[in-house]
């Protein structure tokens, strides 16, 4: 017999008291944050089918679903690992409107692998989705919603990377090369290994200029005076690169007139999330901890896969890494206990306290009503044939 019963499996977590009143505190002040943005709230199923889950920017996500078979139909079935498919079907499936829609979600996924090192396979995973606009207002306004969440949640001091894979997309198109090439080429470019990029490259029949700009990209990253000498690196290249560089630029700077003090690094080879994403891609990032705490950025056509292709960017995070990066006080609030007595004038003066929105503990025993350990640091006694709040002794 296992005597172990009690072990969760490894990543899986649970929120004890009184960390799980504060995690609900945060989570209610974020929801309320992207409802003041106009964001709806959407609240998709943990298990659908599986060839649902992994449509459009899902694909990316078949090793970390878990997959089971529905008892009823025969079908596979997945935990969701990513709320963003979710959130695309609903709009271009159930909502099916002409104009931009606003979405946003919280809720738990669930990842066979963890995202990093001693990482969470049951992440909260919190984001935004706008669907149906294209261009550069749209991205700086999911931009500057992903700062304005994390500002809620208590950071501040935050790094954001910015880049835009269209640049490398456009490049790559004239540069003729075919799929396998095209992400080997990505995968190099990433890992900024320049023999392995200037090796794929001199493999390649280019024109020199194509050639020349693929090669800087590895180069092409930093503060705004090196965006400067990007654009003019890339100041000969086609009419593809030269309006994503724009696109950049004007999310760069919008947001940084609306908030200032953000710290920013562009990276024109940081291609996270190349398969689907479009254009502009962000990272947000704090001091201290070597990972995205939050990360966006444009897909467009993610609703072709459910039948309507649709603009979309949008962000998430994860609200348990948010919790813990903050490490806040956990002590839970003081209460007032009120004793073991059935009189109908406490009862009621126990309802008008917890109206007001005071923590009241009822004594089931006249012994639990001696107990010190309940956190009380008040108690309701009988003064003058009222009862009347006082300081505990």
């Amino acid at each position: 017999m296992r005597r172990d019963r009690w072990l969760l499996p490894v990543g899986v977590e649970e929120i004890l008291p009184p960390a799980a009143r504060h995690a609900e505190q945060v989570r209610r002040r974020l929801l309320d944050l992207l409802d003041t943005w106009g964001y709806d709230l959407v609240m998709p199923p943990l298990v659908e089918y599986l060839e649902s889950l992994l449509t459009g920017v899902g694909h990316e996500l078949d090793l970390k679903t878990f997959k089971l078979t529905d008892q009823l139909t025969g079908r596979l079935m997945g935990l969701r690992a990513d709320m963003t498919p979710q959130a695309a079907r609903i709009d271009a499936h159930y909502l099916r409107r002409d104009t931009p829609v606003r979405l946003c979600y919280l809720g738990p996924v669930v990842r066979t692998r963890p995202d990093a090192f001693a990482g969470a396979r049951e992440p909260w995973q919190i984001g935004a989705e706008l669907f149906g606009q294209s261009g550069p207002r749209a991205d700086t306004e999911v931009l500057r919603l992903m700062l304005a969440l994390l500002e809620c949640a208590g950071f501040s001091g935050l790094h954001v990377d910015i880049g835009h894979v269209g640049v490398y997309r456009a490049l790559a198109r004239e540069a003729g090369m075919d799929d396998a090439v095209e992400q080997e080429l990505h995968d190099a470019l990433r890992r900024r290994s320049r023999a392995e990029v200037n090796g794929i490259l001199a493999g390649l029949s280019l024109p020199a200029r194509v050639g020349r700009h693929l090669e800087t990209l590895i180069d092409l990253h930093g503060a705004k005076a090196e965006f400067v000498a990007a654009e003019r690196a890339l100041a000969d290249a086609g009419a593809e690169v030269r309006a994503a560089l724009d696109d950049l630029k004007a999310v760069w700077e919008a947001v940084d007139r609306a908030q200032p003090g953000i710290q920013w690094h562009f990276d024109l080879a940081e291609l996270s999330g190349y398969s689907y994403h479009t254009g502009v891609v962000f990272s947000a990032f704090v001091d201290g901890y070597g990972q995205a705490i939050a990360q966006g950025g444009r897909y467009d056509e993610i609703g072709r896969a459910f039948g309507r292709s649709r603009p979309a960017v949008g962000f998430s995070a994860d609200l348990r890494l948010l919790l813990k990066l903050r490490d806040e006080p956990t002590q839970a609030p003081p209460a007032i206990l009120a004793p073991c007595c059935d009189d109908a004038a406490l009862r009621e003066t126990v309802r008008a306290l917890r109206a007001r929105g005071e923590r009241v503990i009822e004594a089931l025993s006249e012994a639990e009503g001696q107990g010190r350990d309940m956190e009380c640091d008040r108690e309701l006694i009988q003064q003058d044939g009222r009862w009347t709040v006082v300081v505990r002794r």
